[in-house]
């Protein structure tokens, strides 16, 4: 009796210093913890930290007919970019997919088949999904025959003026993104006994639940073909969707938005001189827009892979949403309606705070007559530029005259993804923050505006966000500054 009460003693005093028993077998709750990583700070962009303020319009505007509309809402801290996305940015992703044609092309049968541009197999011989290979360079300088014809396969000669010029037209950007919100509908779950909980009502087995589904190809003719196909719920893939984006921007837009100007420099100039290398895109469509965050994604996790290590899992770049973008805008405070303190739109030494146009066809007094370079001006309290003028920008957010009043007031968002066969209304997406075209009015935090999602415009630019993957302190303001808005 004496062992058994020793050996009893022991074993207590073993479990007492090791800490609390778990396991598979039982044992005291502990919790199962996931692993984390730090996240670096995305180059070029700034943490916002979530907050709150009242969104929208607090005084009826009787001049210009704005609406009292201020609505208290909440959003979660997220990276910004500290500026608009520039010429030289948005043309790292065109030459993107022009590299990517001529890759696939050095690999056809057609142009040579060197397969070396293309992989097919991993370094063991297994097959793997084909994915071009970025590690061999293309042959510019002393290309062979086969290999000239494919790269230059991307380019025209100009029937006018007998220049060889790159072919916009073939500048294609195929993506596939999976809509999660859709699938996460109880309405559209694959288990019949999942979509209503309700006991009382008997589960229809056979109910057919028709989604929709994005899909695209290009045709015979080299015409894109994005349409939106109606079928019955299946799987998961019902909800991967399909885009083929011309990415290349619309240069004509500075002809084309102002009836005799002579504007014709900005359309031939203005996205490929490097004299506007850090000038903010224009021309480019919400279509493009979204498709360039897409492509960002993607080129940042092959940054990794290219080092021989997997990337981390990181939150898409994407477009702010309308409210993300007024609290950045505002820098959390409710009482600013521009991105500086007061109203006044030049400081005390008589600066202009952003570009805009100050008075009737004078665009030349804040220093530039069109666009500025980007972050020509002070940033707000958040460390971001141009968030007044400048160009507009777009968001993800679809637009409504209701507002923030048809949205949460938890991380507000409208979102819907027009098919093609919509009405043309229902493709409006919210744009914020004025232009350089606009008076100072429309260049406010709290005013809205709209665009077609397929429209490009020479006022019309956009900046990426991400969500913030860290939690507390770090990423909220702190309750002292919270309560003083």
């Amino acid at each position: 009796m004496k062992n058994f009460f020793l050996i009893i003693t022991i074993l207590f005093a073993i479990t007492s210093c090791a800490g609390p028993v778990g396991g598979s077998s039982g044992g005291e709750l502990t919790g199962v913890r996931g692993r984390t990583w730090s996240e670096p700070s995305p180059y070029g962009m700034v943490l916002v930290k979530r907050g709150s303020i009242a969104m929208g319009t607090s005084q009826k505007d009787t001049v210009w007919g704005g609406q009292q509309d201020a609505k208290g809402v909440s959003v979660d801290a997220f990276w910004m970019d500290e500026k608009e996305v520039s010429n030289a940015k948005y043309r790292q992703f065109v030459h993107w997919v022009r590299d990517s044609i001529i890759r696939e092309r050095l690999a056809d049968p057609a142009y040579g088949g060197n397969e070396i541009f293309k992989i097919e197999e991993d370094r063991y011989g297994e097959p793997v999904k084909p994915h071009l290979n970025w590690n061999k360079a293309i042959p510019w300088k002393k290309p062979t025959e086969d290999e000239e014809r494919a790269i230059n396969s991307v380019y025209r000669v100009n029937p006018i003026t007998g220049k060889k010029e790159l072919d916009a037209s073939q500048l294609n950007y195929k993506y596939e993104y999976f809509d999660y919100i859709g699938y996460a509908k109880r309405r559209n779950r694959l288990d019949a006994e999942r979509r209503n909980l309700n006991t009382d009502i008997a589960v229809n087995y056979n109910e057919q639940i028709l989604i929709s589904k994005d899909t695209a190809f290009v045709d015979e003719d080299g015409k894109i073909v994005n349409a939106t196909i109606v079928r019955p719920l299946s799987s998961e893939y019902d909800f991967l969707h399909t885009r083929i984006v011309n990415i290349y921007p619309d240069t004509t837009v500075w002809i084309n938005d102002f009836a005799n100007s002579n504007n014709e420099a900005y359309a031939r100039l203005y996205f490929s001189h490097p004299g506007y290398d850090d000038f903010p895109v224009v021309g480019v469509s919400w279509e493009q827009a979204n498709a360039f965050c897409v492509w960002r994604t993607e080129f940042w996790k092959k940054g990794f892979a290219g080092r021989g290590v997997q990337a981390p899992e990181i939150e898409p770049f994407r477009l702010p949403t309308e409210a993300e973008w007024e609290y950045a805008a505002r820098a959390g405070k409710t009482q600013t309606a521009f991105p500086w303190e007061g109203n006044i739109a030049r400081t005390e030494k008589g600066c202009y705070n952003g570009n805009f146009k100050p008075d009737e066809g004078n665009y030349s007094q804040d220093g530039f007559l069109i666009t500025s370079p980007a972050g020509s001006y002070a940033p707000n309290t958040f460390g971001l530029y141009d968030m007044a003028g400048n160009v507009s920008e777009w968001t993800s957010t679809a637009w409504t005259e209701a507002g923030n009043r048809a949205t949460s007031d938890i991380n507000p968002e409208l979102r819907y993804d027009a098919a093609k066969e919509d009405p043309y209304r229902m493709k409006r997406k919210v744009t914020r923050g004025g232009s350089w075209k606009d008076v100072q009015h429309f260049v406010r935090s709290d005013v809205r505006s709209w665009e077609y999602q397929n429209e490009q415009r020479s006022f019309i630019g956009f900046r990426c966000v991400r969500s913030y993957m860290g939690f507390g302190k770090g990423a909220t303001n702190n309750v002292r500054s919270v309560q003083k808005k």
